[in-house]
Parts: structure tokens; C-alpha cells; sequence
């Protein structure tokens, strides 16, 4: 299996490595020998409440939910109802969206995930805001892929039991930008990170802030929890402190650590080949159209040879 530090382009999908599933044990309640009957009773409970219609009802994507919230039955369910509610608010997040049309806002590194992991096995899901073009990509469109990308990223069992790292690069974060950063934006986001979405956020990282970053910080004050403020840190321009928490040899070389800015067209290119991949995007919904996304390779390479040779 390949180590942490590997640069690797790909999701995994196995069973999770046996350290980590005696991980599990220790700090999720994860036990092996009742999970099934565990999975059974969250499946009788979400039939006899009957708050939510559910378009899935799998043991993998149940599982997810159990996980989330260490094995506790009431939680996961709660978590579940709150998964669905979301979607049901907020349709236009899930409905018609063509997965390989969101291509451009991670190779325009607005969002991106890195090819390698941190010192515990976490994926980091990273934000650099000062690269949006709010008339390129609309705020729909923001949150679509970030959704996209936890869902595919919760396909990953390390990921169901270990959570995620969010990085916020808030660097020429500009005024037109925090524009849109409304307050019905900023609870959509806590709903995404804290209530309303299996994948755990195990840490935020809030990177290179300026004086801008205070107001848009303000809506999201009123909604932070004692237990999220305890996961949420502001380093500014301190490397240093950042990487208390992130070795640099899990960082990209602008936060100080070793990796470049790696392509993010190989995670697609990945996707689009994987079929266990696509068929469990599809159950959740999302439109795989890969004619679409050799139209926008064709026109970002066009781009990028006429950015060349001018």
C-alpha cells in the first residue's frame, strides 16, 4: 500500500489498513464484529421515523453516516435528516450538475486537493480565495464543486473515519470577493462543514488573512460552537505555527513545506476512468459527462498555448 507521502493521484477505495481500523476502535466506537447489526438497527430506525426519503440505502453509504458521528445511533441519524434537508433547501447545489464541468475551478486553483496526504493520513481539502473571478464562477458554482469533492472524497474509508483538514489561503482576498459573502452564504458553509455533511472536519487553517477577512469572519462568530472554535486556527503569515499542526513535508512550498503546486487535471483524468468511481456519483446524482470535459481540456490547453506564445 502506498505510504502517506506518496504523490498519488488517486482515491482509496479498500478496506482501511488494520492500524487504522484499531484506530477506529480506540476513538470512533468503530467494532467490527457489530457493525453489520449496527448498520441493520440505523436501517430500521431511519424506516420507522420516516423524516426523510432516502435515495440511497446501502450499507457503504450508511456507513458514512455512523462513522460521522462515532457510532452513535441518534447522532447519525440526525446527521442523515440534516443531509437531506440540505439537498432539499438547497437544489441547486445537487440538481443537473455535470461533475467534469467544475473542472476549471480546481485547475484556476480555487480549490483544490493535493495529491498526498498529512502526517495522519487526512486529505486537505484547500481554498485559495484570492483566485476566484466572481464573474468567472458564480457562488452556485463554489459550492457545487466543494460538495462534489467531499462526496468524492467521503468514498474513501480513511476518510469516513479519520476526517479532513481545510485550509483557508485567504491571500489578495479582494472587497468585490467578500461581497458575496453573505450571511445566508456563511450558514450554508457552516452547514456544510459542521451539521449537515458525513465527511468530520478534524482542523481549519486559516492562512494570510487581511484586515478584509475580519468582516466576512463576523457572520460565521454567532454559529461557532466551543467544539469547533477548539478545531479553528489563524496563522496569518506564520508559517511557523502552521506547521505545528501540518509537517512541512505534507505542504505545498508556498506554506513552507515541500511539495509544488501540482495539476489537478490528473485527479479528473482519474475519475473518468474509474468506474466503481463514476457508478457511485451517479447513485448520489451527479452527471458524468466526459464529452464535456474533453471540450474544456481542448480549450484550457488552447489557452494555455496562446498564453504561451504570447
Amino acid at each position: 500500500m502506498p505510504s502517506d507521502t506518496d504523490v498519488l493521484y488517486q482515491l482509496d477505495l479498500g478496506e482501511a489498513p488494520q492500524q487504522l481500523q484499531e484506530w477506529a476502535q480506540e476513538n470512533i466506537r468503530e467494532n467490527p464484529d457489530t457493525r453489520c447489526l449496527l448498520i441493520e438497527d440505523f436501517k430500521d430506525m431511519i424506516y420507522a421515523r420516516g423524516d426523510c426519503t432516502l435515495h440511497r440505502t446501502d450499507d457503504a453509504f450508511l456507513l458514512r453516516f455512523l462513522r460521522g458521528r462515532n457510532w452513535s445511533l441518534e447522532a447519525a441519524y440526525k446527521l442523515l435528516v440534516n443531509y437531506y434537508e440540505f439537498k432539499e433547501d438547497n437544489p441547486e447545489f445537487f440538481e443537473n450538475v455535470n461533475l467534469f464541468k467544475l473542472l476549471g475551478i480546481g485547475c484556476d486553483n480555487i480549490l483544490t486537493v493535493p495529491p498526498y496526504r498529512e502526517q495522519t493520513g487526512r486529505r486537505i481539502l484547500l481554498y485559495r480565495i484570492g483566485n476566484w473571478d466572481p464573474e468567472k464562477y458564480s457562488v452556485t458554482e463554489l459550492f457545487q464543486a466543494t460538495l462534489a469533492v467531499l462526496e468524492l472524497a467521503i468514498l474513501e474509508p480513511r476518510a469516513q473515519i479519520l476526517g479532513g483538514v481545510a485550509m483557508f489561503d485567504m491571500s489578495d482576498l479582494t472587497l468585490n470577493q467578500a461581497y458575496y459573502m453573505t450571511p445566508s452564504i456563511a450558514h450554508k458553509v457552516f452547514q456544510i462543514m459542521v451539521t449537515s455533511f458525513p465527511m468530520k472536519i478534524h482542523a481549519v487553517h486559516v492562512l494570510f488573512q487581511p484586515w478584509i477577512f475580519d468582516i466576512i469572519f463576523g457572520m460565521f462568530k454567532p454559529l461557532i460552537t466551543g467544539s469547533m472554535s477548539n478545531k479553528l486556527f489563524f496563522h496569518g503569515d506564520d508559517m511557523e505555527s502552521l506547521h505545528k499542526h501540518i509537517d512541512p513535508k505534507h505542504l505545498p512550498q508556498r506554506y513552507g513545506g515541500r511539495h509544488p503546486d501540482y495539476d489537478y487535471s490528473p485527479w479528473i483524468e482519474g475519475f473518468k476512468i474509474d468506474e466503481k468511481i463514476k457508478k457511485q456519483m451517479r447513485l448520489n446524482g451527479y452527471i458524468i459527462d466526459e464529452d464535456e470535459y474533453d471540450k474544456q481540456a481542448r480549450e484550457r490547453k488552447l489557452s494555455q498555448s496562446s498564453s504561451t506564445s504570447n
